[in-house]
């Protein structure tokens, strides 16, 4: 085959392929649009069974006799042998787990349906009763009376005494019409189908907890047997669910099964089954994420424990449970009131404080002197005089004032005066004696100082000072000598 029969060949086959999937396309374009007509038809038709065909299906059938078998086999756990998807009865479990999402939207269908046919007797019940099972059920016991609201014990059973109430009064002042008995008649078959999908939607329940806890015990105990049944049903197993990381796990369902116009839940991304599980929804809204982490991390664990069949009694379940409960009360607990705390003592040590003379010496240097103190001092009620033109308020208080009672006299501030020791004042008092002069080089005094002296007896007389620093001497030491003596 040369290289242009090879291109014409593929060309063909290009061809009857675009052919092919137009002619699928044309094919399953007209059959949506029958599907939709036919539901718009069917809301505004004569019976509930042309748009509510679960009841009449043979799955439906099927699935809820086995169910009814295997319940009155009343199987042990012990029978449970093996890989759970080898049981014939693991089958049947997930069968009729996805059969109650379907029964959800049928549910759905036929509440729709009787709220279209019943607006034209009791419009405003729509809004006053808004759950689907109590909307079913109130038609079903007023029918074409609205007078049964006031005592009907069966009524109280399904509303509230509040609802009863607004109930009454809004059917009193209604504009609504009576409906023909053919109406009615489909009303309260539409009721008793949505009543028994309803009953068999609960069967299936009771049926799928009691088998799930001997399949898998430890699993069904965190996030309940329905939750457990449907994970498992995605996952293809236990045995492929125990093989699954804890992230695969939290988004398992995350495509939830559900019609468009009919569904009444939001989807949100990323959130599968166990996100909407009711040990999840029990939280605030902005810990569901992170507790349907928690719970799918815990899941992985109890799903690798039930698939080796261990822990038949679902002790490992309650401990992880238990686990998961206290973490979400941790999570919802108050922040802790913050307490007043004082400050810390400092880790500098006590200053050694001085004591004594020079301390005393040095306070007295540094403290406010007596010309300060004055010039502090302010009389009351009389003007000041400023001391400069130029600073205003700034004046010298009570210095050189009159009629302050002292002569005023040359301050002397003794804390800035010189400081000198006692021995060298004792020197400088012998040399401020004078007898008459004194040696111009010895003391380097006044060269006009002579030792002539003017005496009144004698008149000039010549005079030894040094010989007369020796008798004040001795003097003086004789004079220490005898008041030590005495003070003994």
């Amino acid at each position: 085959m040369s290289l242009a029969d090879e291109l014409l060949a593929d060309l063909e086959e290009a061809a009857e392929e675009e052919e092919g999937g137009s002619y699928g396309e044309e094919e399953e374009e007209p059959a949506i649009e029958d599907v939709q007509e036919e539901t718009q038809l069917d809301l505004s038709g004569d019976s509930v069974k042309s748009i509510a065909k679960l009841w009449d299906s043979k799955m439906f059938a099927e699935i809820m006799m086995k169910i009814e078998e295997y319940i009155s086999k009343q199987a042990k756990a012990s029978e449970v042998m093996g890989p759970v998807e080898a049981a014939p009865e693991y089958r049947v479990i997930v069968d009729a787990n996805n059969l109650t999402v379907e029964i959800e939207n049928e549910l759905n269908i036929i509440h729709k349906f009787i709220r279209d046919k019943y607006s034209k007797r009791f419009p405003e019940l729509e809004s006053l009763v808004p759950n689907a099972l109590d909307y079913i059920r109130t038609v079903k016991e007023l029918g074409n009376s609205l007078d049964k609201c006031k005592n009907n014990e069966n009524l109280q059973q399904i509303l509230t005494n509040a609802t009863i109430m607004v109930v009454s009064v809004t059917a009193s002042t209604t504009q609504g019409q009576q409906l023909s008995e053919e109406e009615l008649e489909r009303l309260e078959e539409a009721c008793d189908m949505a009543l028994e999908l309803n009953a068999s939607k609960h069967r299936i329940y009771e049926y799928v907890e009691s088998r799930m806890s001997f399949i898998a015990p430890n699993l069904s105990i965190i996030i309940g047997a329905s939750t457990a049944a449907k994970i498992m049903g995605v996952a293809g197993g236990l045995t492929n669910l125990s093989k699954m990381p804890a992230c695969n796990i939290m988004l398992l369902g995350a495509q939830r099964k559900t019609l468009s116009g009919f569904s009444s839940t939001s989807v949100l991304p990323h959130t599968g089954y166990i996100y909407h599980s009711d040990i999840v929804q029990s939280l605030p809204p902005d810990l569901r994420r992170k507790a349907a982490r928690l719970v799918a991390a815990k899941c992985t664990l109890a799903a690798r424990v039930d698939s080796f069949h261990e822990s038949t009694e679902g002790k490992v379940g309650y401990e992880l449970k238990d686990e998961i409960e206290r973490k979400f009360d941790k999570w919802q607990e108050p922040p802790p009131v913050k307490q007043v705390k004082p400050l810390p003592a400092p880790l500098d040590g006590q200053r050694k404080k001085r004591g004594g003379r020079r301390y005393r010496k040095m306070k007295e240097r540094l403290g406010l002197t007596e010309i300060r103190k004055q010039a502090n001092r302010m009389s009351f009620g009389e003007i000041e005089e400023d001391a400069y033109q130029e600073d205003l308020g700034f004046s010298l208080g009570h210095l050189g004032k009159s009629g302050s009672g002292r002569v005023r006299q040359t301050q002397v501030n003794e804390a800035t005066k010189a400081r000198i020791s006692k021995t060298l004042q004792r020197t400088l008092q012998k040399q401020s004696v004078v007898y008459g002069g004194k040696s111009t080089i010895r003391d380097r005094s006044s060269g006009t100082a002579s030792s002539v002296a003017f005496t009144p007896l004698q008149g000039l007389e010549i005079v030894n000072p040094q010989a007369a620093e020796k008798k004040v001497a001795e003097f003086l030491k004789v004079k220490g000598e005898k008041s030590g003596i005495m003070s003994t």
